[in-house]
């Protein structure tokens, strides 16, 4: 009894990998033009994060409104539209915490929260979008020796309530809120419902619980948390205590010969597969950007960089289908950054390469 239980526990720590490309369909959409609305003289910049509340608003955060050098500019700004793509107002102006826009989410109160990775800091607004909580602390502008956070190897030791390039959040049922503190910590930071800090979950590495690049975090109504553990190339569902429930890896090859938009085609080891490694950035299916669905049935869609795919999946990572590809056009995509998925068949990206956000519907 005691071998079979351990056959059983060695099981499910194993990835779970999708189909091949022969047996995962294309998902035939479309997207909506022209759907947003700006305002004459207001343009997008990389479009870097998307969410929709209750009242089916669309909240795009982009890296437009620049100041600054050239170098160093602070590139944020949160702009409203209604269900229509109507342009509604702007969140937020001039805020001490804009410095580089990273993900845009919306809680079960409407409230809306922000990752900005250049200030290292978390923002909760609420719906009149007012501050009405911050998690971190914007490194000081005074002091001499200011500069952008470096990448050292080994990593530093994180520090409880700071952040490192912080990425994205999700919350689970009792309201604790899931900070992916993403580049350089390379963690899962918990706080409770009241914005006290609860825990850290995750280090530096390729192993089971360690993490390079969380890039994207959501949850489902089970209370797993996906965590996009994008230079891994891989997702990795924990609990609530920070317990890893499973490991799902996207393994639906590129297209022969497929150009990506930018950049020169990855190369990758052929016929072994992917084990982790910085490079698993533009591994095809390398999760940037994930978001689950609500209604009876949930699903997981996931957006890779190359071939610029999004692939629809279910809660356990079963490759369902997929569609898109790298582009200009529309129903093309330049680096989905993050995506919202208000229902099954009706998705918002956000888009860094071409500047906009597409709503997209499914024919599935």
């Amino acid at each position: 009894m005691r071998s079979k239980t351990l056959l059983f526990c060695l099981w499910l720590a194993l990835p779970v990998l999708a189909s091949a490309q022969s047996s995962v369909p294309e998902i035939q959409f479309d997207s909506v033009p022209d759907f947003f609305k700006l305002p004459a003289n207001m343009y997008f910049g990389e479009v870097a994060g998307i969410a929709v509340n209750s009242k089916h608003h669309i909240f795009v955060l982009s890296r437009g409104n620049t100041s600054g050098p050239a170098y160093a500019a602070a590139a944020a700004q949160l702009l409203e539209f209604d269900a229509y793509g109507n342009f509604l107002r702007e969140i937020g102006s001039h805020l001490y915490g804009w410095a580089y826009a990273h993900a845009v989410r919306i809680d079960r109160d409407d409230n809306i929260w922000v990752a900005d990775k250049g200030s290292n800091v978390v923002v909760r607004f609420n719906p009149a979008g007012r501050v009405t909580m911050v998690f971190g602390r914007k490194p000081e502008a005074s002091d001499e020796s200011a500069h952008a956070i470096e990448h050292v190897k080994p990593p530093l030791a994180p520090i409880d309530g700071l952040f490192r390039e912080v990425t994205d959040m999700t919350w689970d049922s009792d309201g604790n809120t899931y900070i992916s503190d993403g580049y350089i910590n390379s963690r899962v930071a918990k706080y409770d419902k009241d914005g006290n800090w609860a825990a850290s979950f995750g280090e530096p590495g390729s192993g089971s619980g360690q993490f390079n690049t969380l890039h994207s975090i959501a949850s489902d109504r089970q209370n797993r948390i996906y965590i996009a553990d994008r230079g891994n190339s891989r997702i990795q569902v924990m609990d609530t205590s920070g317990k890893i429930l499973q490991i799902i890896q996207i393994n639906v090859p590129a297209p022969p010969n497929v150009v990506p938009l930018i950049g020169n085609r990855p190369v990758f080891i052929a016929d072994t597969g992917y084990s982790g490694g910085g490079s698993g950035t533009m591994h095809p299916g390398s999760p940037w950007a994930l978001c689950i669905t609500p209604g009876p049935t949930q699903y997981l869609y996931v957006a890779d960089a190359y071939p610029g795919r999004i692939y629809k999946l279910t809660l356990d990572g079963k490759v369902l289908g997929w569609f898109g590809g790298s582009g200009r056009q529309l129903k093309h995509f330049g680096w989905i950054h993050e995506m919202a998925c208000p229902s099954e068949n009706e998705l918002y990206v956000a888009e860094l390469l071409n500047w906009r956000a597409q709503k997209l519907i499914l024919h599935p």
